[in-house]
């Protein structure tokens, strides 16, 4: 059975969404605050956390960047009453895995996180992966280039590991989609391409200046050689 640690402070949404989760074979811990969420993460690590981007005592923005400093791979989805644009951008920059607004419907909620979960329990594979100056431990989720380690999200190494299967051939955005975030992309949709974004920020160009990463206008993206 699957812990989730939910962090909302609207008790009665907890409760709903608890009762749905619980009834979907989730073990579910709901904290109302941030001083209290800390406390719960620091007595054991869910196998996933459901953030709401406003909390009584901050920002769930600034909880998720605490999250991602301390449990880099932990699967997060962000939820925020507001919907904006703006939050969601902010979510998926500071490492989020997915993003819903509410209100959110349950089997929503239920299908993104058992997404993010297959996605963090994959199927036994190749724990090493190089391409050039760069290896890549899948079964850690750090990046090494130059002697320099880097972490990477979940959806970030699902993204980097999907790209150097098959270097210098381009994957299509939608396939991309399926693989690093469990779904589609819908109309309007940037969650791949802000990942993509931060991944970009953390290995950096190829030593020569090149990009690591090249995007294809309307296709996708591919690793390049």
């Amino acid at each position: 059975m699957s812990e989730l640690l939910l962090i909302d402070d609207d008790q009665e949404l907890c409760e709903l969404l608890s009762s749905w989760l619980s009834q979907e074979g989730f073990q579910v811990r709901a904290c109302h605050d941030g001083q209290s969420a800390r406390r719960a993460l620091a007595e054991s690590a869910p196998a996933a956390v459901v953030l709401d981007v406003m909390l009584p005592d901050g920002s769930g923005l600034e909880l998720l960047k605490q999250l991602r400093s301390e449990h880099a791979e932990l699967p997060v989805v962000m939820l925020s009453a507001r919907g904006e644009p703006l939050d969601r951008i902010l979510g998926l920059e500071l490492g989020a895995d997915d993003y819903l607004a509410k209100p959110c419907d349950p089997r929503e909620l239920t299908a993104r996180l058992r997404a993010v979960l297959r996605r963090s329990h994959p199927v036994a594979a190749p724990t090493q992966v190089e391409v050039g100056d760069l290896s890549f431990s899948l079964a850690r989720g750090v990046v090494e280039i130059d002697e320099r380690e880097l972490t990477l999200t979940l959806s970030e190494s699902k993204i980097l590991e999907a790209l150097l299967r098959q270097p210098g051939e381009p994957l299509d955005k939608q396939e991309l989609a399926q693989i690093a975030l469990g779904r589609k992309l819908t109309l309007y949709d940037r969650s791949l391409d802000m990942h993509v974004s931060n991944l970009r920020k953390k290995i950096g160009p190829h030593p020569d200046g090149r990009p690591r990463i090249v995007a294809l206008r309307s296709r996708g993206y591919y690793y390049s050689l």
